[in-house]
């Protein structure tokens, strides 16, 4: 855990700056952390384009990550400049951050300036991914033609672009789990002749574009589609997902290493990627003036087998997919990093292209800083919340105890998604942010509980937030040891779906998984994918680059 402490949240007049101001920086390409402290769920319906989500209950787990330098120029958005950014804003400042501005009267005043609202998650990601089809007229098949070319047994493979959980999930028959930029770098050894078609899909449509176009961009020379819409429009054409798949793409041959090595040099000198070395990583590191964000690309399981210290784990396709999950602040240099180049430059060319204008790919890969590499999971920075020391962790048999006797009432901070599938019997549900209108609802309901239980999914979350609660009740709080997962460990009953709810349910962001209409929620994900490029029209703060095929 970090040494930095925090301070009490003292209030202060924290300078406002106005829309047009905000989005004028936004084009001009200096470093800027523009975040929205909203809840996710809330995030989702509206935001400004290259907005990040930095919700204010996540705020001590994510801020270290996605904005690193603490002298980032930083701009705060909440609903209408209704109190939340000010509370961001001062245990940003807890934490050491000195240049901190709110946005004027928050998201309705950027309404009012007639600025541009996105909806959705990964917005310029998923934009990109329009804009990718657009401009490099990517092949597409819909699902319909697929199932005609599995029918007529044609020689072709299925590669699914998407992290190994979600292919698990389901995917679509026959096909094999290579994700985003694995792609070059396996896909030698998989097709054999180059009359074999690759197909390329993901769940939707942009980890598909990308995927197939960075195929074509490596000048492989089988023919190449993606899926149109993916495993949705499979779905949606009546069709049935697998379950449970394992087949994974293998690590390429040293042959095929050797192809892959070959067309990522071809894509790096294309698109103008740029090269590292040692020695300007440490004076890129050193450089206290401007952010740095050091990723390394290969597979999660890659990275915990072994990486270099204070690197991050981004693997090279969802970096792409969701760059604003890994990446806080605009303009912003990065370096990227793999065992042999390949991933790394493929990554490189899709965020050149994307904007950013200065990412560097490490040279030499992980034995370039001579040091030994580091094993295990990244780390995870999280910064001290206010003190809440001396909180009583009580056990799970204890609070079932103190549930029987009514002295007790659970408050779970899990997010509604997680609610909603379990959650102990009788517990009401709150998110953080809200709290103090939270608790009194509980108080309210169960005038009888003499004790406030607070738990989590493993009880880190609820410790986190232990203060805010004791801050917004007069009623005694204590944490569950262990959390949710430790009442499920003893065996305990559970319950599910939203009860006891102290607050709308926009406190996460809902896949169209995770609606029960799914043919509706896939419909509505997928039209709003599509017409991302057209609203894109509307706001010039972010420009996507074009390389034309010919480009030397």
């Amino acid at each position: 855990m970090n040494s930095v402490k925090a301070t009490p949240e003292t209030a202060r007049p924290w300078p406002r700056i106005d829309a047009m101001r905000v989005h004028a920086l936004l084009g001009e390409g200096s470093e800027l952390a523009f975040l929205d402290v909203r809840e996710e769920g809330l995030f989702n319906t509206g935001h400004p384009l290259t907005i990040v989500s930095m919700p204010f209950s996540h705020l001590e787990m994510r801020i270290a990550a996605l904005v690193p330098r603490r002298t980032t120029r930083i701009v705060l958005m909440d609903q209408s400049d209704d109190g939340l950014a000010e509370r961001a804003a001062q245990r940003l400042a807890g934490w050491g951050y000195i240049d901190i501005s709110i946005l004027k009267d928050g998201l309705e005043g950027w309404r009012k300036a007639g600025l541009e609202v996105f909806a959705g998650i990964y917005v310029p990601s998923k934009a990109f991914g329009e804009f990718v089809e657009h401009r490099y007229d990517t092949p597409a098949i819909d699902a319909e033609e697929l199932r005609r070319w599995i029918d007529q047994g044609k020689d072709m493979v299925i590669l699914d672009s998407r992290p190994y959980s979600e292919f698990h999930n389901y995917s679509l028959p026959g096909g094999i789990d290579c994700p985003g930029a694995e792609l070059v770098y396996r896909v030698f050894d998989l097709v054999e002749r180059q009359e074999t078609t690759i197909v390329v899909n993901c769940a939707g449509r942009t980890r598909g574009i990308i995927g197939a176009q960075s195929l074509i961009n490596a000048g492989i020379g089988n023919p190449v589609v993606c899926v149109r819409n993916g495993t949705a429009g499979w779905h949606l054409s009546g069709e049935t997902m697998a379950r449970g798949s394992r087949t994974v793409a293998p690590p390429p041959t040293p042959k095929g290493l050797a192809s892959a090595i070959e067309a990522a040099m071809r894509v790096s000198k294309r698109f103008g990627v740029r090269e590292i070395d040692a020695a300007g990583l440490r004076n890129l590191r050193a450089d206290a003036a401007r952010s740095l964000y050091f990723f390394d690309v290969r597979s999660p399981e890659e990275y915990e087998a072994g990486h270099i210290p204070g690197s991050r784990s981004a693997p090279g396709g969802q970096l792409i997919q969701s760059t604003d999950h890994y990446v806080g602040t605009r303009g912003a240099r990065i370096v990227l990093c793999d065992d042999n180049g390949v991933r790394a430059r493929m990554t490189a060319s899709w965020l050149n292209q994307l904007g950013w204008t200065e990412v560097f790919v490490l040279t030499g890969g992980l034995s370039a800083c001579g040091a030994a590499l580091e094993k295990g999971p990244e780390p995870v920075e999280i910064l001290p919340p206010n003190d809440a020391d001396g909180v009583e962790r009580i056990t799970v048999l204890e609070l079932h105890r103190l549930l029987a006797t009514g002295e007790a009432v659970v408050v779970d901070l899990a997010n509604s998604l997680r609610f909603r599938s379990r959650h102990i019997p009788g517990a009401w549900f709150a998110v953080r942010s809200r709290l103090q209108d939270g608790l009194a609802q509980v108080a309210a309901g169960m005038p009888q509980a003499g004790r406030i239980v607070l738990t989590s999914d493993d009880g880190s979350f609820a410790a986190l937030a232990a203060a805010d609660a004791i801050a917004a009740t007069g009623l005694p709080v204590s944490i569950l040891d262990g959390g949710t997962a430790a009442w499920a460990t003893a065996g305990l009953p559970l319950a599910s779906g939203l009860e006891n709810m102290t607050s709308e349910t926009d406190d996460v962001w809902y896949s169209p998984y995770d609606y029960n209409d799914l043919r509706k929620s896939m419909t509505a994900y997928l039209t709003w994918e599509i017409d991302l490029i057209q609203q894109l029209e509307k706001d010039r703060s972010l420009q996507f680059r074009y390389f034309p095929p010919d480009a030397a």
